[in-house]
């Protein structure tokens, strides 16, 4: 078990006034500095394993809880709420009910755009069809993808709490519907720090320089230091602003400047012991500095193939940005980064209030050979039985249509799926209702996802805790349970 790992209460002293010595300053100077050592000690930063490591770099590796599935995660979050009416769920009753109002049977959903159970059922436009071994339902929108029918976990009875896109993106990124969470590639790094030191361990890559709903809280880390955060990348050819060093400008004596800066921050942050924020930029000017190393190799996409550029779809405008962010999403993992998550659509771009299928066409042209290449490039390089492959939105669409040709959000049943990292291939979790609005088989609860998601990492969801606020707080709050039917 790691060691838990606690945040110091701020002070505040007046002007005037001297500040009393903390307990962890009287011990540093107690007895000529012998006190620091057996406070080290009770810290376990002197056992002789990863708490030293991890006490001068938050961001070493550290073991797992146990022997992990996966050791690393790509989440793409299609933006705005895929509809799974239109993708993965297919529902023959909603042909038979076509036009009609949701049988008084069901209960009354609440929606957030006021679709009721008055509005008319609308049938999806799409033709399904079974693929893989398996059998998998998937529609015409994700030809591709479709063929990887038997790499695919699919979780088709997902349920979360957000009707809104701010409360849906930030919960299924930080398990809560409020701000000020750390996100779940946060306390993915946490927990078991970054295998790459040249690299940032949490990375987040979009199709467009907007933000998704709630903004950088989505990789962001709440109460926790502000290592563990994720680190956004822009779009086009150089993604890292300022990497290379300035021209003729040494390493050597860069990094000399860089040392006597550090002396001056740690000189600074030796005054000031209870500010994480201090401490987590000191760390980041160091891994700026190892960064202009190994980044410029990494987001150099013409040391790929041609053939590569094709299969990523790089040689199409539509599928131009995707493929880009896929194809660095695998340079960055096959490197060591913990979890990289792309956005597709960011900005809300999937949210089919009207004319579903036109979005949707547009929307799954841009995805689908990004995705699609990303797990095959994964299974060919033999990366992706141990690398976690995550696709969905904050939430799914209703049956019901609104303004007869869109649908509105629904988080009360919806599909997600996995490939690779230690769960079933080809294989189908829970079910929907006849008409997809409610999870009614196996249903399976945003907390339940982030609780599989750790133990695939070799995470306990429970014994991962940070103190704040005199409480241990972990993702998934006082709930979650792994999905045990799923794991290979």
């Amino acid at each position: 078990m790691m060691p838990r790992r606690t945040t110091l209460r701020q002070r505040t002293i007046p002007c005037g006034q001297v500040r009393p010595l903390s307990r962890r300053e009287f011990l540093c100077r107690a007895g000529g500095g012998f006190g620091a050592i057996a406070l080290a000690a009770l810290a376990g930063n002197l056992r002789g394993d990863e708490g030293s490591s991890a006490a001068a770099n938050p961001l070493a590796p550290r073991r797992p809880h146990f022997a992990p599935r996966a050791r690393r995660v790509v989440w793409l979050f299609m933006d705005g709420g895929p509809s799974h009416l239109d993708l993965f769920d297919y529902k023959p009753a909603l042909e038979k009910y076509a036009g009609q109002p949701l049988p008084p049977s069901f209960k009354r959903p609440v929606t957030a755009m006021g679709v009721t159970s008055g509005n008319p059922l609308l049938p999806s436009p799409r033709k399904f069809q079974r693929h893989g071994q398996a059998g998998l339902w998937v529609s015409d929108l994700y030809p591709e993808i479709a063929r990887l029918a038997d790499e695919l976990c699919l979780l088709q009875s997902c349920t979360a709490d957000g009707l809104t896109h701010v409360a849906a993106c930030t919960q299924m990124n930080t398990g809560a519907l409020l701000l000020g969470r750390p996100s779940l590639g946060a306390w993915a790094l946490y927990g078991l720090g970054c295998e790459s030191q040249e690299l940032p361990g949490f990375v987040v890559l979009a199709d467009d320089q907007t933000d998704p709903p709630g903004g950088p809280t989505n990789w962001g880390t709440g109460f926790m230091p502000a290592s563990y955060q994720g680190t956004r990348l822009g779009q086009g050819r150089q993604p890292i602003l300022n990497i290379s060093p300035l021209h003729g400008v040494g390493m050597a004596r860069q990094r000399g400047e860089l040392d006597f800066l550090q002396q001056l921050n740690r000189q600074h942050a030796a005054q000031r012991p209870d500010d994480p924020w201090l401490e987590a930029r000191i760390a980041s000017y160091e891994l700026a500095f190892r960064m202009q190393a190994q980044a410029p190799h990494v987001v150099d996409l013409d040391e790929e193939t041609e053939a590569t550029h094709r299969l990523y779809g790089l040689d199409r405008p539509e599928t131009a940005m995707n493929g880009r962010n896929c194809l660095l999403a695998r340079r960055l993992l096959e490197r060591g980064v913990r979890f990289v998550q792309v956005y597709m659509g960011v900005g809300s771009q999937w949210d089919a209030h009207t004319d579903l299928n036109g979005n949707h066409s547009l929307r799954c042209l841009e995805s689908d050979r990004p995705i699609a290449a990303l797990i095959t490039d994964l299974k060919q390089r033999g990366l992706l039985e141990d690398t976690l492959v995550i696709w969905g939105g904050e939430f799914g669409r209703t049956p019901m249509s609104e303004s007869g040709t869109g649908r509105d959000h629904n988080p009360t049943g919806f599909t997600m799926f996995f490939a690779g990292g230690g769960v079933k291939a080809g294989y189908v979790f829970g079910q929907t209702d006849e008409v997809g609005l409610y999870a009614v088989e196996n249903r399976v609860h945003l907390h339940d996802i982030h609780a599989t998601i750790l133990h695939l990492l070799g995470l306990d969801h429970e014994q991962l805790t940070f103190f704040h606020n005199g409480r241990d707080e972990r993702l998934t709050g006082t709930e979650g349970t792994v999905i045990q039917q799923i794991l290979a």
